[in-house]
């Protein structure tokens, strides 16, 4: 089962936020409300894919200015935005800042529905990016310091004798430093092993 997806609404329309909460319920989302940027930023975020909605005139901080602090703070949720009448310039700002979509007012719902998935998949999909980062960095702490040289440099292209000549280690032991760094980080073979070099990178 996939993890269960939150939308945060951010809008100071009480009745607009409370029928999008009702909306999003009724396609099993969960629905979280929040009457200004300020009161989103104070709340303490759940360890959950999701989507922010916002409307690009709230009281205070503006839905673009939010949307820039957002990145700022390193919140990476993906945010649909939604306009009044005569915002389709500040919308176009959003959009260039990394915003799914903009929904002028009054939108349909299907268009919000799909606006809101199409955000939370692309949440999804970065969420799982940072999460095979973030092991294979737990990986890469469990190898010696010699081991992350021989990682290095068999990764960069050279055979096990420059290695060893490099480090002025035997053949044998950079085998034996290279296969332990292929078993700790998981590499079935050299490439998957360059593959996590770069990713991690490793030697840059």
């Amino acid at each position: 089962m996939p993890e269960a997806a939150i939308v945060h609404i951010v809008d100071d329309d009480a009745s607009l936020g409370e029928a999008l909460a009702s909306l999003f319920r009724s396609v099993g989302l969960e629905p979280r409300l929040y009457g200004s940027a300020q009161a989103f930023l104070d709340a303490e975020l759940p360890d959950a894919p999701g989507c922010l909605v916002l409307d690009v005139r709230l009281p205070g901080l503006s839905g673009l200015d939010f949307q820039a602090q957002l990145a700022q703070l390193g919140i990476g949720l993906p945010v649909v935005l939604m306009t009044g009448h005569g915002d389709i310039p500040m919308s176009v700002r959003g959009m260039k800042a990394g915003a799914v979509d903009f929904l002028p007012k009054p939108f349909r719902e299907q268009d919000m529905l799909d606006a809101v998935t199409t955000g939370i998949e692309r949440d999804r999909q970065r969420r799982a990016v940072d999460g095979g980062r973030r092991a294979l960095e737990e990986r890469f702490a469990t190898l010696s310091p010699r081991e992350r040289q021989v990682m290095a440099l068999v990764t960069a292209g050279k055979l096990n004798k420059q290695v060893a000549g490099e480090l002025s280690l035997s053949e044998i032991t950079v085998k034996i430093h290279r296969g332990a760094a292929m078993r700790k980080m998981g590499a079935r073979s050299l490439a998957d092993l360059v593959r996590m070099a770069e990713a991690l990178r490793v030697g840059a």
